[in-house]
C-alpha cells in the first residue's frame, strides 16, 4: 500500500489537538505529528513572532516572513525526526502542515496576490525544501463564533493569552474565506470540508471522529470523499 499524507486544518479553537489523540488510538500503523513544534529552534522563533515581537511594516513583507518560520520548522522536522518513517512507506497523519501557510499567511495580502503567494508557497516549501506534499487535506469547519467561545474556554477567560492570531476574530473570519480559495487552488493536495458544527453548537467529539474516521479510511485506502 503506498503511504500517505493527510492532514487535519482548522482555524484556532476548533478541536485539532483533541481530534489527533482519538486518531491516534485508531490508526496505531500511522505516524502523527503537529506543527508547529515549539520545541525546535525555529519553534523559538514561531513563538516569538506569535507574541507580537517579530512584527513587519507591512502585510506584505509579514506574509512571506513568516511563512518562512513555520517552513523552516516543517523543515527541520521532515529531516531530523519523520524522513525515515516517511521513505519507509508509513502513512503520516498531521494537525497542520504547510497549508497553515496558506490559510494564515495569504489571508494578510489583498484577494488579487493570492495566486502567486500561493504558487510560491508551494514551490518553496515543496520543491526547493523538499518537503513532501500532502495527498489529502481535512479542514474541521467551525464558524468563528463558536471557536471563539472554545477559545475562551480554554484559557478559563483570559483573553491575554490569546496569541496575535487567535485574539482578532475577523482575521479569522478572512482566514476561513481563505480555506474555500485554497482548497479550490491547490494542485498537490485534495481537500475535504468536516462540517463540526450542529444548530451554531459544536458536534460531540465522538460524532466528529467517526465521520473523521470514515474520511481518513478512505483516503488511506484510495477511496473518493463526498
Amino acid at each position: 500500500m503506498t503511504s500517505k499524507i493527510i492532514i487535519i486544518e482548522g482555524l484556532d479553537g476548533c478541536g485539532k489537538s483533541t481530534q489527533l489523540a482519538l486518531l491516534e488510538a485508531r490508526f496505531r500503523d500511522c505516524r502523527f505529528l503537529t506543527f508547529p513544534n515549539y520545541d525546535s529552534p525555529a519553534g523559538e522563533i514561531i513563538t516569538e513572532y506569535l507574541s507580537g515581537e517579530l512584527s513587519e511594516s507591512g502585510p506584505l513583507h509579514s506574509a512571506y516572513s513568516a511563512s518562512t518560520f513555520y517552513a523552516a520548522d516543517r523543515y527541520i522536522s521532515y529531516r531530523k525526526d519523520w524522513r525515515v518513517d516517511w521513505l519507509s512507506g508509513r502513512t503520516i497523519i498531521s494537525a497542520r502542515y504547510t497549508t497553515s501557510n496558506a490559510i494564515y499567511q495569504m489571508t494578510k495580502l489583498d484577494r488579487s496576490q493570492w495566486e502567486d503567494y500561493c504558487r510560491w508557497l508551494y514551490d518553496y516549501e515543496y520543491e526547493k525544501l523538499g518537503i513532501p506534499a500532502p495527498d489529502a487535506v481535512i479542514f474541521l469547519d467551525v464558524p468563528v463564533e463558536v471557536s471563539q467561545k472554545l477559545l475562551t474556554a480554554r484559557y478559563a477567560g483570559d483573553e491575554g493569552r490569546k496569541d496575535i492570531h487567535e485574539a482578532d476574530p475577523e482575521y479569522l473570519k478572512r482566514c476561513r474565506e481563505a480555506v474555500r480559495y485554497a482548497a479550490g487552488h491547490d494542485p498537490y493536495a485534495k481537500w475535504y470540508m468536516l462540517n463540526c458544527c450542529y444548530d451554531g453548537e459544536l458536534r460531540t467529539p465522538e460524532s466528529i471522529h467517526k465521520e473523521l474516521v470514515r474520511m481518513i479510511g478512505n483516503i488511506i485506502n484510495g477511496g473518493e470523499q463526498t
